[in-house]
């Protein structure tokens, strides 16, 4: 086949903060935040072919095929384009190559879904917009859509109404406690925060901010209280999304690097710095 193998990041994303302001009467809560992307993640391959059979080779994250959410990405594209009017598409194998831990609160799940519905969507011609991309996104996540979007943003309503910023990119030491937490169990706690002052794309920066779920997972897993605890001795130190990870906040690359020598052994850490323009979109301009 003509075309080769297309190579995509799909990068990690943090919650620079996060406020609950309320509760909408469809049950969802109102957010505001600050997505930020990281130069980290995973890795996406797509393997064109003539034979017009689809697959996916996951040797890391061990999920059926059936609950992956590149499967699923790839399922809801094919209906799409189905509805479209485009029904010959070519074959391809998808090869992820994971980097990034599950249930951590850096987007990984949702940043391969949206790798998979912009990579395929070139491979098949661009057919889709990216608004109807994130639309798609939106059924499969709520964080989908912020990737395919791929621009720092402060994110109001349930984290799909999305203002173009550019804080600024530090350097962040990510550190993931050995926890698996419920976004679910956390969202009903009675001790969450649902009512925090708003703050806007102008001004957050200058205002107190925090991550909400932050008081809520120190009580309900010591381990992240302590590792918190731990990290604050050497920079700034906030919870990110639901958790687990925490991500401390550096000026330099350096100091980043020997506070993570401080790391209590076996838990898995990386360094980063912060993006305004997602890898995949810059990948994707190059």
């Amino acid at each position: 086949m003509a075309v080769n193998t297309l190579t995509l990041p799909a990068p990690a994303k943090l919650n620079l903060f996060l406020h609950i302001v309320g509760r909408r009467a469809d049950g969802y809560h109102n957010l505001q935040t600050v997505f930020q992307f990281l130069d980290y993640g995973d890795t996406l391959k797509f393997h064109p072919n003539d034979d017009g059979d689809f697959n996916l080779a996951d040797k890391s994250s061990h999920i059926p095929n059936q609950d992956n959410l590149v499967w699923k990405a790839l399922i809801k594209l094919q209906d799409a384009y189905h509805s479209k009017g485009v029904t010959q598409l070519p074959g391809c194998t998808i090869e992820l190559i994971k980097k990034l831990p599950q249930g951590a609160g850096l987007g990984g799940g949702s940043s391969d879904a949206a790798t998979t519905l912009v990579g395929l969507n070139q491979l098949w011609g661009g057919h889709l917009t990216h608004t109807e991309l994130q639309a798609i996104g939106t059924k499969l996540g709520a964080d989908v859509p912020v990737f395919i979007h791929g621009k720092a943003c402060f994110a109001e309503g349930i984290g799909d109404i999305f203002t173009d910023i550019s804080p600024p990119t530090p350097w962040y030491l990510i550190v993931k406690p050995e926890v698996s937490i419920s976004t679910a169990a956390l969202f009903s706690h009675p001790e969450l925060q649902r009512d925090s002052a708003p703050v806007t794309a102008d001004n957050w920066l200058n205002k107190t901010t925090s991550n909400a779920f932050e008081p809520v997972v120190c009580d309900l897993y010591p381990e992240v209280a302590m590792l918190r605890r731990a990290l604050l001795e050497y920079a700034p130190t906030r919870l990110t999304g639901s958790g687990a990870c925490l991500f401390s906040t550096f000026e330099t690359r350096q100091a980043a690097k020997e506070a993570q020598q401080h790391v209590p052994k076996g838990l898995s850490s990386f360094i980063a710095q912060g993006q305004n323009r997602s890898p995949l979109i810059q990948t994707l301009t190059q």
